[in-house]
């Protein structure tokens, strides 16, 4: 059975940082794209940052340069550090892993993290 575990989630002042943690269970966590999702009250779900199996990572306009996602394969983790939040990035954060062989696609998520940033 697959298990996705966040951590790190909290209340942050504008400006502050926040590092978020993802630990995976029951599946070969190399051999998956790891992603972070955020959703805000009343808004659509949205892909934050994606990270390869070989480290590649790509980033939503809305948080380059100020957000970086990480792995760590040996510890089957996840990571996203925010740094000068915002108050729009106030949202549940959802880490993700997918991997796709040949047409079957296998899809985790776990139950999200909240975090809130305000003054």
């Amino acid at each position: 059975q697959v298990h996705l575990v966040e951590s790190g989630g909290g209340l942050v002042q504008p400006g502050g940082s926040l590092r978020l943690s993802c630990v995976a269970s029951g599946i070969i966590f190399a051999h998956y794209a790891a992603n972070w999702y955020r959703q805000a009250p009343g808004k659509q779900r949205e892909l934050v940052a994606t990270i390869s199996g070989g480290s590649t990572t790509n980033y939503s306009t809305s948080v380059k340069g100020r957000f970086t996602i990480s792995r760590d394969n040996a510890k089957n983790a996840v990571h996203l550090q925010m740094n000068s939040l915002k108050p729009e990035d106030t949202a549940v954060y959802y880490c993700n892993v997918r991997r796709e062989v040949f047409t079957r696609e296998y899809d985790y998520w776990g139950q999200g993290t909240q975090v809130t940033v305000s003054s």
